[in-house]
């Protein structure tokens, strides 16, 4: 957990002033090193990747661009955890931006 922890601050450090892009592709790894631990904060990293894809593209394409993310994080859930995380992002969503929301 030491090494989570620490992997976490860094990429957090590494989040500070930079373009929304790399930002939020830094913290999504920060979430996702940070949190496995704690059930309440799995969908973290999955929102900052969704985050970070809306914003590497022109505004025009950004939603666009995020529900290709999230669609891809979906086709990629494993079959035995995939309604659980499905109820989980719908659920929660409101409190991760809605990155969630269809």
């Amino acid at each position: 957990m030491g090494d989570a922890r620490r992997a976490a601050f860094r990429a957090n450090a590494a989040a500070r002033g930079m373009p929304d892009p790399a930002k939020f592709a830094a913290l999504s790894a920060g979430q996702a090193a940070a949190v496995p631990h704690v059930a309440a904060h799995d969908l973290g990293a999955a929102a900052y990747a969704i985050r970070a894809a809306g914003a590497c593209v022109l505004a025009d394409d950004a939603a666009r661009a995020r529900a290709a993310e999230r669609e891809w994080q979906r086709a990629h859930l494993p079959a035995a955890v995939r309604a659980l995380v499905l109820d989980d992002q719908q659920r929660r969503s409101a409190i991760c931006w809605h990155a969630f929301d269809d």
